[in-house]
C-alpha cells in the first residue's frame, strides 16, 4: 500500500514535468539570451535611486534577468551594495521572480492563459504596491542599518551567481547573438541558471505529486472554504502566501503546487498570491536577516507579505469582474500522463538542444562557472581580478565575454 501511494506520487510529478519540460526549456533559453545581451553594469547605473523610473527600469531589468530567487536575492544585494537604491533592488528582486519567461510559459501549460495574465498584471501591481509602502514606511535609519549590516559580507547562498556578469555588450546585436562567444555566454548563463533552481523545481514536483496523490479533495476543499464563495475569495489570497512560506519551494518550482491547490479549491487570487511568496519562504527571510539584519527582515516579510496578499486579492476581484477567472477543473497533468503529441516531439527536440547547450558549457571552462556561483561575494571579485587558475580552464566570466577565441 505504502510503496504503491509512494509510486503513484511519483508518477504524478513525472507526469508534470513532462508537461512542462519544454516551456521551461525555452524560458530559460530566453533568460539566458537576455542575460547574455544586457550587462550588469548598465543596470547597476539605473537603480541609483527610489524614483518612479529608478523603479520601473528595476523592474524592466528583474524581468529579464535570472528567476532564481536564491540569485535574485544575492544579486539585489550586490546592487544595494554597489550604490543602488534598498527599494529599486528590492524591486529588482520581486521582479526577477514573478515576471519571467520561464514562470509564464508553465503557468500557461500547466493552468491556462488566465493565470499567466494575472500572473503579470498582478506582479506589476505587487511592485507598484510594495513602492508605495517603502515609499510610506520604510525610514532612512533603517536603510542605513542595512547598509551597515550588508558591509560585513555576511554570507548567504548563490553569491557568486549574483556577481557573475557574462553579458557582451560589443558590436551589433545579432553579431553579438550569432557569435561563437555569444553561444558560450547563453551555454553559461542557461546552465547556470538550470543549476540554481533544479532542486527547487524538483522539491516543488515531489510536494507537488505527494499531495496530489495523497491529500484528498474534500480535505482542499473544507480548508480553502469552497462552500462560502464570497469568504473563499478573501481566504484564499491571505493564506495562499503562507503556505507558500512554509512549504520551502521557491522559484518556479512553485508552479506545479500551486497547480494543486487550484485543483482543490484555492481562489484565483489565492493562486497568485500563492506564487507571488516565493521571496518570503523560511531560508530566504534567514539570508534576508544575515544580509540586512533581523529588524529588516521583519520589516521584508511583513510588507512583502501585504504586498503579495493585496495584490491576489485585487487582480482575482479584477479579473472575475472581467469575467475571465476559470472554471475549476482537474489540471490535465494531474489527471493524464505522457502520450506521443506534440509536447513528447517538443521535449524531444528540446532535449537535444539542452544537449548542445551542455557540450558548449562543458569545453568552455562551465564546471568552473559552476563552482563560482557559491563562492562569497568578496571570494569572487579576487578571483576575476586574478584572471586565471592553475587548472588551466578559462574563468566562468572569461569563458563567455572575454575569450575571443570561443
Amino acid at each position: 500500500m505504502i510503496v504503491q501511494a509512494v509510486l503513484s506520487a511519483l508518477a504524478t510529478a513525472f507526469d508534470m514535468l513532462w508537461e512542462v519540460f519544454w516551456p521551461l526549456v525555452i524560458g530559460f533559453i530566453l533568460s539566458a539570451i537576455v542575460q547574455t545581451l544586457v550587462s550588469r553594469r548598465t543596470v547597476e547605473r539605473a537603480l541609483g535611486s527610489d524614483s518612479p523610473r529608478s523603479l520601473a527600469l528595476a523592474t524592466l531589468f528583474g524581468a529579464a534577468s535570472s528567476s532564481c530567487s536564491y540569485a535574485a536575492v544575492a544579486i539585489a544585494r550586490s546592487l544595494f551594495r554597489k550604490g543602488a537604491s534598498f527599494p529599486a533592488a528590492i524591486v529588482f528582486e520581486f521582479a526577477s521572480t514573478n515576471l519571467v519567461f520561464e514562470l509564464g510559459l508553465i503557468l500557461l501549460i500547466l493552468l491556462g492563459w488566465s493565470f499567466v495574465g494575472a500572473e503579470f498584471a498582478g506582479g506589476l501591481l505587487m511592485i507598484v504596491i510594495l513602492a508605495l509602502l517603502f515609499r510610506w514606511t520604510l525610514k532612512p535609519r533603517m536603510v542605513e542599518e542595512a547598509r551597515r549590516q550588508v558591509e560585513q559580507g555576511r554570507r548567504g547562498r548563490m553569491e557568486g551567481h549574483g556577481e557573475m556578469d557574462m553579458s557582451i555588450t560589443e558590436g551589433p546585436f545579432l553579431k553579438r547573438l550569432f557569435s561563437g562567444r555569444g553561444l558560450t555566454a547563453i551555454s553559461h548563463n542557461f546552465w547556470g541558471d538550470v543549476t540554481a533552481v533544479w532542486t527547487d523545481i524538483g522539491l516543488g514536483l515531489l510536494i507537488a505529486g505527494t499531495l496530489a496523490a495523497w491529500v484528498p479533495t474534500s480535505f482542499w476543499q473544507s480548508f480553502f472554504l469552497t462552500s462560502h464563495p464570497v469568504l473563499s475569495q478573501v481566504w484564499g489570497p491571505l493564506i495562499g502566501p503562507v503556505i507558500s512560506l512554509l512549504s520551502f519551494v521557491c522559484s518556479v518550482g512553485n508552479v506545479p503546487l500551486a497547480a494543486v491547490l487550484w485543483n482543490g479549491g484555492i481562489s484565483f487570487g489565492g493562486v497568485i498570491a500563492f506564487v507571488f511568496a516565493d521571496l518570503i519562504i523560511i531560508p530566504i527571510l534567514d539570508i534576508y536577516r544575515k544580509y540586512y539584519g533581523g529588524r529588516m527582515a521583519l520589516y521584508l516579510l511583513f510588507v512583502s507579505y501585504a504586498a503579495m496578499a493585496l495584490a491576489g486579492f485585487l487582480i482575482g476581484l479584477l479579473f472575475q469582474w472581467l469575467g475571465i477567472v476559470p472554471v475549476h477543473h482537474p489540471v490535465t497533468a494531474l489527471v493524464s500522463g505522457p502520450t506521443l503529441n506534440y509536447t513528447s516531439v517538443l521535449n524531444v527536440i528540446f532535449l537535444a538542444i539542452i544537449a548542445l547547450l551542455g557540450w558548449r558549457f562543458l569545453r568552455t571552462g562551465g564546471r568552473e562557472m559552476l563552482r563560482m556561483m557559491e563562492m562569497p561575494a568578496e571570494e569572487h571579485a579576487h578571483h576575476d581580478r586574478s584572471g586565471h587558475h592553475g587548472s588551466g580552464e578559462p574563468t566562468s566570466g572569461d569563458a563567455a565575454p572575454h575569450h575571443p577565441g570561443h
